[in-house]
């Protein structure tokens, strides 16, 4: 039995930039939600909107290239997700493709934060927070 070459599996380059755009973007919502009084809720609308917007353009697309993981799984990947599927089932259905497109290309997305947020609700004791 030979041993696994760890190095050669991970490219830590990868891993690196992965780590690094993600964090970056985790940062910026710690500071909206420290340093504003934007709500959790306004800060994901926020995100959302602008990798929709972002991707629409083709401009998210070069992040996505460069960091992979660290740029699709934040909140900004959602939106880019969103744009890019409304974007390919226009160019093969026509307008209904906006409609449709986004949902179809996030669905297993949407459907993991779905089973995934259930059994958390299943396991853990939610508390009001105090103001």
């Amino acid at each position: 039995m030979s041993e696994v070459n760890w190095a050669s599996v991970f490219e830590w380059s990868t891993l690196l930039k992965c780590f690094v755009v993600g964090g970056l973007i985790c940062v910026v919502g710690q500071i909206l939600i420290d340093k504003t009084k934007l709500t959790p809720a306004r800060i994901l609308v926020i995100f959302v909107t602008l990798g929709a917007i972002l991707g629409g353009l083709g401009i998210y697309q070069y992040l996505v290239d460069f960091a992979g993981a660290g740029a699709t799984v934040p909140l900004t990947g959602f939106g880019y997700n969103l744009a890019k599927g409304a974007i390919e089932e226009v160019k093969n259905i026509g307008l209904v493709g906006a409609f449709t497109g986004g949902v179809k290309a996030a669905a297993g997305g949407i459907a993991a934060a779905i089973f995934f947020g259930y059994l958390a609700s299943l396991i853990s004791k939610p508390k009001m927070k105090k103001q």
